[in-house]
């Protein structure tokens, strides 16, 4: 894919072969774009991150997210809820759901959470937690499943009951081998924090990163190669950094000039292109 081949807004804040940065409100650049294979993205929510006095529309940019989304093609929605006057926002529900009403599947809900959390002061639970919303416009086009090594690879597994559609047991007894991998479950772990999320010590001048092996492996899981992604609030630029790395093409937009510059720096460092990846973590 060429950028030349595409009808795009003109003047970018940042451009390469792979990256394309606009410093904008997202409500006027996303209309302008082309159809995008995946949006990754992680919005500003509620009152847990300040993000230098703007505010944003959810509603708006929500309709322009689905419009601007190919058939099959997938939004990778990481939101959390703020706790006001004791009780959770729920914010993140309501988004979900409205774009379910605008069209979208709610082809899973993923939960991304943060092995390091630091601990906090109050009469609940510590909150360790993110979701990661995946929402499809019809079947997703592309899913390339992160596979693990099964715990019991090899073995024999001796089954003595069957389970009837009725939902009645009767005995069988049934004799296979466990497979050596399986499909990762939709609960997954990153460490965060300083020279966790990133290697890159500039990027934590942003308040709210999260972390490169969470976008490497969605965008592994979810695009392929040359395919077109988007970060509509691309912030310390995790998105176009791992796309590039992972060799597709990456549209950002962010509406503050100074994480737009570190988002720009990042993207212009030589990155080890991971093309032929093979073996996936954990």
């Amino acid at each position: 894919m060429n950028w030349n081949n595409l009808e795009l807004p003109d003047n970018p804040y940042y451009q390469d072969d792979a990256v394309l940065i606009y410093k904008a409100d997202c409500r006027e650049i996303l209309p302008q774009l082309p159809k995008v294979d995946l949006v990754l993205t992680s919005p500003p929510y509620d009152d847990l991150r300040e993000y230098g006095g703007y505010s944003w529309d959810f509603i708006t940019t929500a309709k322009q997210l689905v419009q601007v989304l190919t058939s099959g093609g997938v939004i990778v929605w990481v939101v959390g809820d703020a706790t006001i006057d004791g009780s959770e926002t729920g914010s993140s529900f309501r988004q979900a759901l409205r774009f379910k009403e605008l069209g979208l599947d709610l082809h899973d809900t993923m939960i991304y959470a943060k092995a390091n959390h630091p601990p906090l002061t109050h009469n609940r639970y510590e909150q360790s937690f993110e979701y990661m919303f995946i929402l499809s416009k019809g079947k997703p086009r592309v899913f390339n499943p992160i596979m693990i090594t099964t715990k019991y690879a090899g073995r024999k597994m001796t089954s003595t009951t069957f389970r009837e559609s009725s939902g009645e047991t009767r005995g069988a007894h049934k004799t296979s081998d466990i497979k050596v991998s399986k499909i990762r479950d939709n609960i997954w772990y990153f460490n965060i924090g300083f020279k966790q999320s990133s290697q890159n010590i500039s990027v934590f001048e942003h308040p709210a990163i999260f972390p490169e092996e969470l976008a490497n492996d969605h965008i592994l899981s979810w695009s392929n190669p040359s395919d077109l992604i988007l970060d509509p609030f691309l912030g310390s630029g995790t998105t176009a950094y791992c796309a590039k790395k992972l060799n597709r093409k990456c549209i950002g937009i962010e509406i503050e000039e100074r994480y737009c510059e570190i988002a720009a720096n990042r993207c212009r460092q030589t990155v080890m292109n991971f093309d032929t990846l093979k073996e996936r973590r954990r």
